[in-house]
């Protein structure tokens, strides 16, 4: 990763342009041209330095309330239980961890009846005790907002 490069994520992080053309604006604001910012953004892409180019909303302030829930299913049971969780387009986070609940995840959702339903479908597909999926909802919302430093190291 080069200076340009640098320049480029901290553009894309800080101050994204909303533009009709958004790579225009940012080659202007980081001296290249358009189609070497396109590129430069493609290759971190593809190589993974950049995971995700999108708009992070506040839920909240939208009217959805949102969990955090986890399940407890058998080792051999991960993969189908992950799949299940991940066809809802309401979760948006899905880990696993070396713990009795294995698979956590985050919900978002238009109420908390909507969330509840969710559970409880979730439950009932991978067949699982009440007891063996937690509903954790949002008592106190710690934000932080996380930049990265895009200067050499």
């Amino acid at each position: 990763m080069d200076d340009m490069d640098r320049k480029i994520l901290a553009a894309l992080q800080h101050d994204f342009p909303l533009s009709q053309e958004p790579y225009k604006v940012i080659a202007e604001k980081v001296g290249a041209g358009v189609e070497e910012v396109f590129r430069r953004v493609r290759a971190m892409v593809d190589t993974g330095a950049i995971r995700r180019l999108g708009a992070s909303l506040d839920s909240r302030k939208l009217g959805y309330r949102s969990t955090l829930a986890a399940v407890r299913v058998a080792d051999d049971d991960v993969d189908t239980a992950s799949a299940a969780i991940a066809a809802y387009p309401e979760v948006t986070h899905s880990y696993l961890r070396n713990s009795e609940f294995n698979i956590w995840f985050t919900l978002i959702a238009a109420n908390e009846a909507r969330i509840a339903e969710i559970l409880e479908e979730i439950r009932l597909h991978l067949s699982l005790d009440s007891d063996d999926i937690l509903n954790l909802p949002v008592e106190i919302l710690f934000k932080l907002d996380a930049r990265f430093n895009t200067a050499k190291a």
